[in-house]
């Protein structure tokens, strides 16, 4: 039997990583949660009942204490975190309590024989970068935003704790993932959202921005691989897609797979926080993966046949 605890349970990925692992009922998954942002409706039900949700702040040492030492974890999946560009420019302050939160997991891992801490870092590590694609170990990490910075001095705890404490790890850096369940607040459900109801499709600038959109279902897939296989241990992995699609294009073909009326409208580029270009090395998640990455289409589609944006 696996003790796992998962933060951020009841957000998007972090539920649908609990979705995959609870499929075998040997796992016993405690989700924990603030709510602030995650959603009640997100976390799976189980035919196993082996899913337990606590409401707690993972910033909160008491809190995290009390719940670490009543359950012995085997593994952590820690995925809470503010997300969102809009939400973290709006609330740097917030963000930068997020650090506390990553402290405690390791402190608490560390003494209370966690064998393994697996963490959701980000895409935005990159910054502005100056390679493509995004190799893990070549290219510079340039973050300037709190969010960036955030989870950037996160992959150093993480990878100082192994040095020092001997503390195994995983981290995840974690490029634009998309599927059912996804808020609104994100690019690709925002503007899904918008074209089902005819309603106009806002750009910032141009568009020419490029992004490489992960189906939710490969993401997960390479975690539990991961998880499962003991690999990328005391590692980085960049999960996410290599085909790179600018923002107009992803609104053109929205627009047409929702057979939608929608206008693109565009608004002034954003000051800060609207990189120009994403697409990363996925050498490594690839080796995970027993599957060809779903393609965009086919994973837009698959999402507006079975869109809840919660």
């Amino acid at each position: 039997m696996k003790k796992i605890l998962v933060t951020g349970g009841a957000g998007f990925i972090g539920s649908a990583l609990v979705e995959g692992l609870a499929v075998e009922k040997e796992n016993k998954i405690v989700i924990i949660d603030n709510y602030s942002t995650g959603s009640v409706a997100k976390i799976p039900k189980s035919v196993h009942r082996n899913i337990k949700s606590i409401k707690a702040d993972v910033n909160d040492f008491r809190e995290m204490e009390g719940i670490f030492y009543s359950n012995n974890f085997d593994y952590v999946f820690h995925y809470a975190a503010m997300v969102g560009v809009k939400r973290t420019l709006a609330n740097p302050v917030g963000v930068l309590n997020d650090i506390d939160g990553i402290k405690n997991i390791l402190s608490l891992s560390k003494n209370t024989g966690v064998q393994r801490v697996f963490y959701s870092s980000s895409s935005e590590v990159y910054g502005e970068p100056v390679e493509y694609p995004q190799n893990e170990h070549t290219t510079p990490l340039n973050s300037r935003l709190p969010y960036a910075i955030v989870k950037n001095v996160g992959e150093a705890f993480f990878k100082s704790y192994h040095k020092e404490y001997g503390l195994d790890y995983t981290i995840f850096r974690l490029f634009n993932t998309y599927g059912p369940k996804q808020s609104v607040d994100f690019v690709m459900s925002r503007f899904i959202a918008a074209a089902m109801n005819n309603k106009d499709i806002t750009i910032y600038g141009e568009g020419n921005q490029t992004r490489t959109f992960c189906y939710v279902h490969d993401n997960i897939a390479a975690m539990m691989s991961a998880f499962y296989n003991d690999k990328i241990v005391n590692d980085v992995a960049n999960i996410g897609n290599d085909e790179e699609t600018t923002i107009l294009d992803l609104a053109k073909i929205i627009i047409r797979l929702t057979n939608s009326s929608s206008k693109i409208i565009h608004l002034p580029a954003l000051e800060e926080g609207d990189m120009t270009r994403r697409r990363p090395d996925i050498t490594k998640m690839k080796s995970l993966l027993e599957h060809d990455l779903t393609p965009l289409e086919t994973g837009i589609r698959d999402t507006i046949t079975h869109q809840q944006f919660l």
